[in-house]
């Protein structure tokens, strides 16, 4: 087919962040004719179902406790109650101006949009859903990834993330499977709303993957905070409580909700859980608790949504878990064929789909072929207390060279005065080799802030001589990177 033929330069599958961004600047700064088809909502998971939702939440969940941190510091204030309806209202309002936004940055662009389903037919034809094709000389994966459930009997009756931006209601009592970041999340987020919190992960610690030191404490603190976290614990059957052989079972919070904990509505949402709740559900675990809860939540993983498009029909090769399969360029096996973001599994954070999406950009439309950078990444846990981290655990580290560790832990000013046991952890993995400060970790309030400073740092190879260079200020709970004079030990 020859160029003069194609419909676009640029076709995108995918209106989420990445999509989004590849899309606007190669219409708008390179001169490119762009469209793009996305079949949900425009913004994708992170403004949608992720990210901006689930952080407004986490606002809401930690105002609980500010009643009772004021009047330790001589405020008369009386705690109400949580009004989700309320917030929920102007949380989908929010969204809705968010995806007015993602629409309008497209059309400003000159981007052609569709909202449409889209599937391959060959290397430059998409098929729309709506039943047009459109040609391409180059076709942009960005479809994004979404939730799992396991394959358990009646594993529809949970919810999965997705959901729980659209209930109705707040459940009295749930149960949140997974040890991961999300499940973390939103076990906090919960516990804060109110909600009667249990969390099963079948793993010997939450957070796989990151710093023991720093996931052990965020543990303890869910703790502390009222989560009932039980380890080593996963689930092996659930039904209605209603339809389990021995009878329904009370659940912990039915003395207070009456009969309605048994008239639950349906809970609409986008992702759609299959099916209805009707119900409380029976919960068996494998350490043999049998417990009844209002709601369970899956949060045991996430998918590339690559499935049914068409992409291994025509050469596009896709790894185990669903990833579409690229090089550092994010380039597939068909030439013309690209993908970015979630999709691709590599490093599932919305600012790296952007980064990738700018990136592919350069690559094809400014001849300046632009490798992604997935190294030293910094990310936050926004449970409560947050947890932020850049560069290597004291694990990973200790396995390739040898290291100091610089770390502490203490309660901080603001809540100790208020009485609260809460603890924070400042700590800094170093090369003994070269003194490069190999990673950093802090578990403490707004560590998500703290972490993208010290993530300049850790990216530009600072030596711990150079943390120590600079000055502290005074005070603040993240004056203990700099100062820290003294290895707590060798790994």
């Amino acid at each position: 087919m020859a160029e003069t033929e194609f419909d676009y330069d640029l076709f995108v599958i995918g209106g989420g962040s990445g999509g989004v961004r590849a899309a606007r600047v190669a219409a708008g700064e390179h001169g490119a004719r762009v469209g793009l088809a996305e079949h949900d909502r425009y913004g994708g998971t992170c403004v949608i179902r992720g990210c901006v939702p689930k952080k407004l939440m986490v606002f809401a969940s930690e105002y609980a406790h500010v009643v009772d941190e004021a009047n330790a510091y001589g405020w008369d204030h009386k705690a109400g109650g949580f009004d989700w309806s309320a917030f929920r209202g102007k949380l989908h309002s929010e969204l809705d101006r968010l995806e007015g936004v993602y629409r309008n940055l497209l059309k400003s662009s000159g981007v052609d949009t569709f909202d449409a389903r889209a599937t391959l037919k060959d290397a430059h034809t998409v098929a729309l859903s709506g039943g047009e094709t459109k040609t391409a000389k180059h076709i942009l994966i960005a479809t994004g990834g979404h939730p799992v459930r396991p394959d358990l009997p009646n594993a529809d009756l949970g919810i999965v993330s997705d959901d729980i931006f659209h209930l109705d209601e707040l459940p009295k009592s749930m149960l949140i499977i997974g040890g991961g970041y999300i499940a973390c999340e939103f076990a906090c987020i919960m516990n804060g709303l109110g909600v009667e919190v249990t969390q099963y992960y079948r793993g010997a610690q939450i957070l796989r993957g990151f710093d023991d030191e720093a996931r052990g404490l965020v543990a303890e603190s869910m703790r502390e905070n009222g989560v009932d976290l039980h380890l080593g614990t996963n689930i092996v059957e659930m039904s209605l409580a209603a339809d389990h052989k021995d009878g329904p079972m009370p659940t912990a919070s039915d003395a207070a909700m009456g009969a309605s904990a048994q008239q639950r509505r349906d809970i609409p949402g986008k992702s759609g859980a299959k099916g209805s709740r009707k119900g409380p559900i029976w919960v068996k675990s494998t350490n043999g608790t049998e417990k009844v809860f209002d709601m369970v939540m899956f949060a045991t993983g996430r998918d590339p949504s690559s499935r049914e498009m068409g992409l291994e029909d025509i050469g596009v090769s896709i790894g185990r878990r669903g990833e579409v399969v690229v090089n550092e360029y994010s380039q597939t096996g068909v030439p013309s064929i690209y993908a970015i973001g979630d999709v691709t599994n590599r490093v599932n954070l919305t600012p790296v789909a952007i980064r990738e999406g700018m990136a592919f950009v350069q690559t094809v439309f400014a001849a300046e072929p632009t490798p992604v950078d997935h190294e030293l990444i910094a990310s936050a846990i926004f449970t409560q207390p947050e947890m932020g981290t850049v560069g290597m655990s004291e694990e990973e580290a200790r396995d390739k060279e040898e290291v100091e560790i610089y770390c502490t832990s203490f309660r901080p000013m603001q809540t100790a005065f208020a009485g609260k046991p809460n603890r924070v952890l400042m700590k800094l993995v170093v090369s003994k080799k070269d003194r490069t400060v190999l990673g950093c970790h802090i578990v403490a309030p707004h560590a998500g802030e703290l972490i993208q400073l010290a993530g300049i740092a850790v990216k530009a190879k600072l030596t711990k001589e150079q943390f120590d260079a600079t000055c502290a200020v005074h005070p603040t709970m993240s004056e203990e990177l700099v100062t820290m004079r003294n290895p707590m030990r060798t790994a």
